[in-house]
């Protein structure tokens, strides 16, 4: 069967779901421990409760939250590799991907919501209804679930739909685009929430926003399911590897070993800043919540502006440099960010630090948006030459395994650390985020970026294409 390449606009089509997904995945990873774990102010000012225990009461050093984000890993690993080996052994007349996004939208956007809407009440401090433990668990595993469903058919179809490299760029360039716009989206509750809170409460006036975001949301997913037909594209021959032997195949490539390792450290490293945003904002400059939007809207913003750039920059030196030069770039971000009431101009109550944390990490992050999704799409095509099989899908679910387990790690490591150096006992029930806590935050942070760029050293990016220039 002959197939045709995308034009840009069916490429901006297919870049609009993740639009969609990106704003879920924002939803959690920004307001999952912002959520439950809410600031003194917010408690004492704007009337948030506790729906779970926030103390360290898991062997002294873990959270809850921090518990439940650990289980659902355990459960992402048997799914992410699972629904790869589906996609990728599909002879779904309709295609091997699309049919699975279209069957786990409605259901993805659904549970995002039902994550925060816990059947019990909170408190202002004491015990928590253990059932609300319970209902966070079921739906995040369920949320990573549909997750899996969507993103991993979704991702793999970067590789089959990108026929060549300017190609992969340009749908590498468009889906981070849309990414980091889903993400700034999630962050407008930040905004919005006030004016409601007076006539519903504190806690629905974030869930208002979250149900109209999940309703945008799926929208944007069904838009490729419905405007791309995947067959016109895309005639692969599916696998007959079962899930764990493709996983196995997957990761006997050396190649993809060295980077989904440097790719974990990203994503530990940027949910870390992402997650740890409104509480920079609110305890360590000690500025109105509704600046998280203001800081994130102009990163985002700053950072799209470089994107045009970014495919003349990999044309010119490469892929694997400046991947590392966006590592570094980030680690430099996150410094700032530690420094803050520790350095005289970047005191409390003053918007220097976060002016100058958007400056410095707006080009890291167009580099380390765009270039790895291009990466695990060039080891793919190379695996997939030498091998005659093609797993694009297990490929890209190895790295969103890497994303999500990058995130867990990074909500495991900022519950935990957090609290620490705050007045509190650190069992309490109604444990806040501490400055100090923070400060140790960003700490890590930066140590994860730097080991990121360490790693990613010792990926081969020249056999890599040497190998797909000369098998074509």
């Amino acid at each position: 069967m002959n197939t045709r390449r995308l034009t840009k606009k069916e490429m901006r089509i297919f870049a609009v779901g993740q639009l969609g997904w990106s704003i879920l995945s924002g939803i959690i990873g920004t307001w999952l421990v912002t959520f439950y774990l809410p600031t003194a102010d917010a408690v004492k000012d704007s009337g948030a409760l506790f729906y779970v225990p926030t103390g360290l009461v898991i062997l002294g050093v873990l959270t809850i939250l921090g518990l439940i984000t650990f289980i659902c890993r355990i459960f992402d690993a048997v799914t992410d590799p699972w629904i790869a080996s589906l996609s990728d052994r599909s002879r779904n007349p309709k295609g091997r991907r699309i049919p699975f996004m279209k069957r786990a939208a409605i259901p993805f956007a659904i549970v995002t919501v039902l994550v925060f809407c816990t059947p019990f009440g909170g408190v202002k401090s004491g015990d928590t209804n253990p059932l609300n433990i319970v209902w966070v668990l079921v739906t995040l595993i369920l949320f990573y679930l549909f997750m899996t469903m969507y993103c991993t058919p979704y991702n793999a179809l970067i590789s089959e739909f990108g026929k060549t490299q300017e190609d992969r760029m340009y749908i590498s360039t468009a889906i981070s685009l849309t990414f980091f716009f889903g993400t700034l989206l999630a962050y407008v509750p930040f905004a919005l929430a006030g004016p409601l809170q007076g006539m519903v409460g504190y806690a629905w006036s974030y869930r208002i926003w979250f149900i109209v975001l999940a309703v945008f949301a799926l929208i944007c997913m069904l838009v490729p399911v419905f405007k791309l037909n995947e067959k016109e594209f895309v005639d692969a021959k599916p696998s007959d590897s079962n899930a764990f032997k493709s996983l196995a195949k997957t990761f006997r490539n050396k190649e993809f070993r060295k980077f989904s390792l440097s790719d974990i450290m990203y994503w530990v490293g940027l949910t870390l800043f992402q997650t740890g945003l409104p509480f920079f904002v609110k305890v360590s400059m000690k500025l109105d919540e509704s600046n998280t939007m203001l800081f994130m809207g102009a990163m985002t913003v700053l950072s799209a502006c470089f994107y045009p750039f970014v495919s003349r920059l990999v044309a010119k030196h490469g892929k694997k440099k400046l991947v590392i030069i966006g590592f570094l770039g980030l680690s430099a971000a996150y410094l700032i960010t530690a420094l803050i009431g520790v350095v005289p101009f970047l005191g409390a109550g003053s918007m220097i630090p976060g002016v100058l944390i958007v400056l410095i990490s707006a080009f890291p992050m167009a580099l380390l948006g765009i270039i790895p999704q291009a990466i695990v799409a060039d080891v793919a095509e190379e695996d997939a030459k030498l091998t005659g099989e093609n797993r694009e899908g297990m490929f890209f679910a190895a790295r969103t395994f890497a994303m999500k387990f990058g995130q867990s790690i990074a909500m495991l490591v900022f519950t935990s650390l957090a609290v620490l150096g705050t007045e509190q006992t650190t069992t309490s029930n109604d444990l806040t985020a501490s400055e100090p806590g923070l400060r140790i935050v960003a700490i890590a942070a930066v140590c994860f970026c730097v080991l990121g760029a360490v790693i990613l050293m010792a990926y081969d990016e020249k056999k890599v294409m040497k190998t797909i220039q000369n098998r074509k």
